[in-house]
């Protein structure tokens, strides 16, 4: 077990001891168990269903075999090469309609996955941008991070929804009133900062594996330093309106949060870049591919 995999672990453990915690104050060891019972049944239903459910939030239309528009065709076609020459399953692969550039991967494993990029993606980006993106998401996928982030996802959002029902019972729980409502306040807060240490430790991973399976760590770099830009300027309306599965994209499509700080579900991209420039052994600024400053459907 490497030390990331590790932390991710003790990390989920801590999410879910402090779930079973809130059921405790509320109901005693019988509440602790309810809560137990709950964060299972929630998590096994988003093990089977998290991928559909995040692609209809998103309105990602899968770009099937007999594709008529060529360079989605070629799109696709890239991504199943990555898929087959890093030796996993070939994962079923989305575009999305929306300007701002991104990409996303979701499933419960290997052979139920699914990645997704934006047409802003694919109008800002060279060809072999796009495809250090992909590899990036079917890094997520083979180090089966897409069901890591469902579960913290629905934990943390059973945390908040239990913590506000915590002041249904007022007083009349262990935690008593004044303890109610500090529990309202944090306990989503500690929550939220597991879930995002929880994602940016898998995303400097997703890089690094990702970079290896393309062979060009940077394609990525140059990739992350225009998605960053472009996506600090251009709205993403899926993402707002469903702002839980922000933790998925590759980069924020929220906000523009600059910092590794404790609330932050993604590492500062400068940081990213850096550790890529690292693996490729260059100092020198990132530059663009072969196929220009933008993509084919630019």
């Amino acid at each position: 077990m490497t030390g990331n995999t590790l932390r991710t672990f003790m990390l989920l453990a801590a999410m879910t001891a402090l779930f079973m915690g809130i059921g405790f104050l509320l109901g005693g060891a019988a509440g602790a168990m309810i809560a137990l019972v709950v964060a299972a049944g929630m998590n096994v239903f988003a093990w089977w269903n998290s991928a559909d459910m995040v692609l209809r939030m998103h309105g990602a239309r899968e770009i099937r075999p007999d594709e008529r528009h060529p360079d989605l065709r070629r799109f696709a076609e890239d991504t199943v090469r990555l898929a087959q020459g890093a030796g996993m399953p070939v994962p079923r692969i989305y575009v999305i309609e929306t300007e701002q550039p991104n990409a996303f991967a979701t499933g419960r494993d290997p052979r139920h996955a699914a990645v997704a990029a934006t047409t802003g993606l694919l109008n800002r980006l060279n060809r072999e941008e796009v495809q250090g993106v992909m590899a990036h998401e079917l890094a997520h996928v083979k180090n089966r991070d897409t069901l890591t982030m469902t579960v913290t996802a629905t934990l943390a959002g059973a945390i908040g929804m239990l913590a506000n029902f915590a002041l249904f019972f007022g007083g009349n729980n262990r935690a008593g009133l004044i303890g109610t409502i500090a529990l309202m306040i944090f306990a989503p807060m500690a929550a939220m900062m597991v879930q995002s240490a929880i994602s940016r430790s898998r995303e400097y991973e997703a890089d690094r594996i990702g970079a290896e399976i393309l062979g060009n760590p940077m394609a990525l770099a140059s990739a992350l330093e225009k998605i960053e830009r472009s996506a600090r300027q251009t709205m993403n309306p899926a993402a707002e309106q469903n702002p839980a599965t922000a933790h998925m994209f590759i980069i924020n499509p929220l906000n523009g949060q600059r910092m590794d700080n404790l609330f932050s579900t993604h590492p500062d991209t400068a940081n990213r870049i850096h550790r890529l420039r690292q693996m490729a052994g260059a100092a020198a600024p990132v530059r663009s591919g072969p196929w220009g400053q933008r993509g084919p459907w630019g």
